[in-house]
């Protein structure tokens, strides 16, 4: 089972390095891919030499992740490429129209050489030396020199370009892999179709989602019903018992709703169009695939970006929190048995996370041992799931929550490479637990380049850094297992 592990887990690296970095640096795939597979290798060397039992020191395994991290980062940059026209292609945001999913982007029109005099004029020297102008298929692309502040030289010219040519255009700045920030010109979807605009009311369809909530709390009732020990064939006989799991199904759906509330609210709050929550109901597994808003118009800039991501975890976390508390308190405590694992709500042993753990400690106080686990209340199973789904939405790749508020943080070169390494550190904690196995399967295929804000340069202020810095610290706590010396020291 380990070698078919490790070949997996080598195939999968293997093939991530390749499509993320192969393009942008000279340094060989094969060193690149020894240096992250060595935390991998050195843990299946000391398994093969004392057994699965015998678990390896948290030091082997904290210490050489962090080496091969920063190895990986200097071996990275030794090899930077000069960047090609290919590998500066603009990321333009998706522009979606109330009733299709993506609207199909405009081609540019010919501007003739009175019209790219107007445009060349709208670019000071003072604030952006304009240098060449490159027609795409769906962009004109402004290449220069940056000379004052990028927040100033966004709004001068954004300004500027609006007097000549009205709404035609969206106007996208975006850093290049080389560090200097270009303008990007996009015909504008939304204003060149006035069938879009009569639309626009009816972004938000209430009645398909209070539908789709109404289902949702039948089939996560239902499979509440299963969790608090309801044999469903009782349910024809005994209607009335069916309502017992109300407090897993109100309990999850509190949680999810709260989640995207937070999306919709910071979306509304800088006039960003995006539809009401919408819930995901499937009568099997948890009751339901979770919630979603669609965003419907692109992002202003990266304080936009920021709060709108991290809107959604910060108040799911919220609402989780009292509601796991209540159900821990409620939960009984069971002895620790080979069974005991994350999916096993009667016997789940709160060392599998940090934060888990100090919650059940604060809560159980001496009734939790070292030989301990926990038989979770349905409303404390909702609180966990509440935890796995902050700690998910949190994982720093791509178009996730935490994709975006990387993104936000460091900007789209360095979120690239966070997502990469945060991509493989999850692939190593399910050699410790494989419950995240699949999750690190999922993340692989899932593509690490973010779409940009309009204003995709201009940088977050410090409170923003500091909050999204926590809000990492947040997903390690929720994520990895409790260490050893915290256990014995909480005796548990």
């Amino acid at each position: 089972m380990t070698f078919w592990f490790l070949l997996l887990l080598g195939l999968a690296t293997y093939l991530m390095v390749q499509r993320s970095a192969a393009n942008i640096t000279r340094t060989p795939v094969w060193l690149l891919w020894l240096v992250l597979m060595t935390p991998a290798l050195l843990l299946t060397g000391w398994t093969l030499r004392y057994g699965i039992k015998q678990p390896p020191p948290p030091s082997l395994i904290i210490w050489s992740s962090i080496v091969c991290v920063l190895l990986y980062w200097l071996l990275f940059q030794w090899g930077r490429t000069a960047p090609t026209d290919k590998q500066t292609e603009p990321q333009t945001p998706t522009l979606q129209s109330a009733n299709h999913p993506t609207a199909e982007p405009l081609p540019v029109r010919p501007i003739d050489p009175t019209e790219e005099s107007q445009l060349r004029n709208c670019f000071p020297w003072s604030v952006y030396y304009i240098q060449n102008l490159e027609y795409r298929p769906q962009a004109i692309i402004c290449r220069g020199q940056l000379r004052t502040a990028p927040l100033q030289a966004y709004q001068r010219i954004k300004a500027n370009i609006e007097s000549q040519f009205g709404d035609r255009f969206l106007v996208i700045f975006q850093e290049g892999l080389n560090g200097k920030p270009f303008f990007v010109l996009v015909p504008n979807a939304q204003a060149a179709s006035t069938v879009n605009k009569n639309k626009t009311e009816k972004l938000t369809r209430p009645g398909l989602a209070l539908l789709l909530l109404i289902t949702t709390l039948l089939t996560t009732t239902f499979v509440g019903a299963r969790i608090a020990g309801v044999d469903p064939t009782t349910l024809t006989s005994d209607p009335n018992i069916f309502w017992k799991g109300l407090p897993y199904s109100l309990g999850l759906i509190t949680i999810l709703g709260i989640h995207e509330l937070g999306h919709y609210l910071s979306a509304k709050f800088y006039k960003i169009r995006s539809t009401l929550p919408y819930f995901i109901p499937m009568p099997f597994f948890l009751g339901t695939f979770g919630a979603f808003i669609q965003i419907r118009s692109p992002i202003p800039n990266r304080k936009a970006l920021f709060d709108v991501s991290i809107a959604g975890p910060i108040a799911g976390f919220v609402a989780t929190l009292p509601l796991l508390i209540w159900g821990l308190a409620h939960s009984d405590v069971v002895p620790m048995t080979e069974k005991t694992g994350i999916l096993n709500p009667d016997a789940l042993n709160p060392k599998y996370s940090i934060l888990l753990a100090l919650l059940s400690k604060l809560v159980l106080g001496s009734q939790l041992t070292d030989k301990s686990a926990i038989d979770l209340h349905p409303l404390a199973i909702a609180g966990f799931l509440g935890l796995i789904v902050t700690a998910l939405n949190l994982m720093p790749v791509g178009q996730l929550d935490g994709g975006h508020i990387v993104h936000a943080m460091f900007g789209q070169r360095t979120a690239i490479f966070i997502g990469q390494i945060a991509r493989l550190l999850l692939l190593l904690l399910s050699l410790v637990q494989p419950e995240f196995l699949v999750w690190a399967i999922i993340l692989l295929f899932m593509p690490l380049i973010d779409e940009p804000a309009l204003n995709d340069v201009t940088e977050l202020d410090n409170g923003r850094d500091i909050l999204g810095l926590m809000a990492m610290a947040l997903l390690i706590i929720i994520i990895l297992p409790l260490p050893q010396a915290i256990a014995n020291l909480l005796q548990i």
